[in-house]
């Protein structure tokens, strides 16, 4: 079966609005989906990012679109859309295309200031501050999106893997109780853990076979690397740097040493990366469920008082998690409270499976509306869109 003809996303651009839901899918070169219908481009740098992954839209549904807009004009429903404040949500999907483009230029070796703001590691270090304060003025919605993965990107896994990852980093840092240095440190470590196998990590997550030797031999040595190109770009913060080279050292085992007893801050990277790969989705594997994922840290880091606070600051439930409650109803949890086990949820299905308008709020800390267990087959729930759950945040 031939691919789809492609047509390259500069060819499409009268078909586009800069914040505007996109009337059709964005890939990459190679086929896989970068924007799904009704994402948005918000800016020059998101163009750019995509620009530079060959983004082209399947040649038979800019036809569709064109023949629709066609059709709307000749009967006088033309129109220009309308431009709307960013919310949250658009701003969160912005550092995907922010930080592709920093670990991009990390990788190429360009250390050349392409915006204002200094060089290289000073860009990185004020995307990092930008991303911290972000994630702290809606930290559940952090976590929601962390979690609650359904639009399997699996071209961009590298970097929503990371963003994923340093949300949970910051807020069990800031769980923890350290200071806002070390604090700083451990996000930005987090987010540019993995910047030597940004490519490797795409692929890799959507082949449907097991890792190369090859590929084995590059994920052993990407913690150094990482850490030299970050050095190379002029990042002089030797903490930032030994939590990268560190990330995946254990007191037995671990690698690229193996045997190495890393400081606080890479074990809690390191807990924060595993806990996040465990719940996300690959084309090999179904993502395991929170619940699973923090059973099998707190049994790997051997109960250890880091994973302890890292599982305290998800929550037994975290947002985005799917859950049944005892009335019968079906819910996606939205915010955490300070009873671990009872978080507020929205509704999504009634008790005899369908769909509930408006996603209504439940207290799970009442009797009839407590929460039963995780929900058993997710299949049963298609995409949820967090604007869908918390409203237009800002």
């Amino acid at each position: 079966m031939s691919a789809p003809a492609r047509v390259p996303l500069t060819e499409v651009a009268d078909l586009m609005s800069p914040g505007q839901p996109l009337p059709f899918r964005v890939h990459d070169s190679l086929g896989r989906l970068l924007l799904a219908q009704g994402q948005r481009i918000h800016d020059v740098r998101q163009l750019q990012a995509l620009l530079e992954r060959g983004a082209c839209v399947e040649y038979e549904e800019v036809q569709e679109v064109r023949s629709k807009r066609a059709a709307a004009a000749a009967v006088g429903g033309g129109r220009v859309p309308s431009t709307r404040e960013l919310t949250w949500f658009d701003r969160f999907d912005q550092q995907v295309w922010a930080l592709d483009s920093l670990l991009r230029a990390l990788v190429k070796g360009d250390l050349r200031s392409e915006v204002e703001g200094g060089g290289l590691a000073a860009q990185i270090g004020a995307f990092g501050d930008a991303f911290i304060e972000l994630v702290e003025r809606h930290p559940d919605a952090a976590l929601f999106h962390a979690v609650r993965q359904d639009d399997k990107r699996y071209a961009l896994y590298a970097l929503t893997h990371a963003l994923h990852a340093a949300t949970v980093t910051l807020l069990a840092a800031r769980q923890i109780g350290w200071p806002a240095p070390q604090v700083r440190g451990a996000a930005l470590a987090t987010l540019t853990m993995n910047a030597a196998i940004v490519d490797l990590q795409g692929r890799m997550a959507e082949q449907k076979e097991p890792p190369s030797k090859a590929q084995l031999d590059q994920i052993r040595a990407h913690p150094h690397r990482s850490a030299e190109l970050l050095a190379a770009a002029g990042v002089a913060d030797e903490a930032w740097l030994q939590a990268v080279r560190d990330h995946h050292e254990r007191t037995q085992g671990g690698y690229p040493k193996g045997g190495a007893e890393p400081g606080e801050v890479a074990r809690l990277v390191r807990a924060a990366d595993v806990y996040t790969a465990k719940i996300s989705p690959r084309a090999l594997r179904m993502p395991q469920t929170p619940q699973a994922a923090a059973r099998q840290l707190f049994q790997e880091e051997g109960g250890g008082p880091l994973a302890a606070a890292l599982i305290k600051t998800v929550g037994v439930y975290p947002p985005g998690d799917l859950v049944t409650l005892k009335n019968g109803e079906t819910a996606v949890v939205v915010m955490r409270t300070a009873a671990g086990n009872a978080p507020q949820v929205a509704v999504l299905l009634s008790a005899q499976g369908k769909p509930v308008p408006g996603a209504p709020r439940r207290d799970t800390g009442q009797a009839d509306t407590a929460i039963a267990g995780p929900l058993a087959d997710r299949s049963k729930v298609g995409r949820v869109l967090p604007e869908a759950v918390y409203g237009l945040l800002k």
